[in-house]
């Protein structure tokens, strides 16, 4: 096993996380005055939740890159890419452009991406596809709760 696999898959997957935090801003008076479902998760709850995500993300993809041939590897650092950079381009969209209707969008290619990346990571490992699933579930939760609001603010 080598590591350069998982220290690339982790140092983009740390570079789609500061970006998106970077574009965070639950404190603005903009995401204040929105009228939010009480089913959202508490904002303490979501940051440990990304965390456990990204390390998931990171070791399931370095896993799959290290055992893939140069063909699958390339294309699993090509899904990987899109997949993360759309995770790091929905906080600009949502909390920076004020455009959640535009985040239901980004967060529905991020979804489709999610299951490409499982898809792929599959191909070489299932367990390490296996530990991608709750970031299926999540982006699918995240999608959901910005439908919702984006339906009690645009409506």
């Amino acid at each position: 096993m080598s590591w350069k696999p998982f220290l690339a898959t982790g140092a983009a997957t740390t570079a789609a996380a500061v970006i998106g935090g970077i574009g965070t801003d639950p404190a603005s008076s903009w995401y204040q005055g929105l009228d939010l479902p009480d089913w959202q998760p508490p904002g303490e709850v979501i940051g440990p939740v990304w965390t456990v995500l990204y390390a998931s993300i990171a070791g399931a993809t370095g896993l799959a890159a290290d055992r893939a041939g140069p063909g699958r590897r390339t294309r699993l650092a090509a899904i990987l890419g899109l997949n993360l950079g759309l995770n790091a381009a929905w906080p600009w969209v949502f909390f920076r452009a004020h455009r959640p209707e535009l985040g239901v969008a980004v967060i529905a290619c991020l979804e489709a991406t999610t299951v490409a990346l499982v898809r792929e990571v599959g191909r070489t490992d299932r367990r390490a596809a296996a530990a991608l699933l709750p970031y299926v579930g999540w982006n699918l939760f995240a999608m959901t709760l910005n439908a919702a609001v984006t339906a009690r603010n645009h409506g």
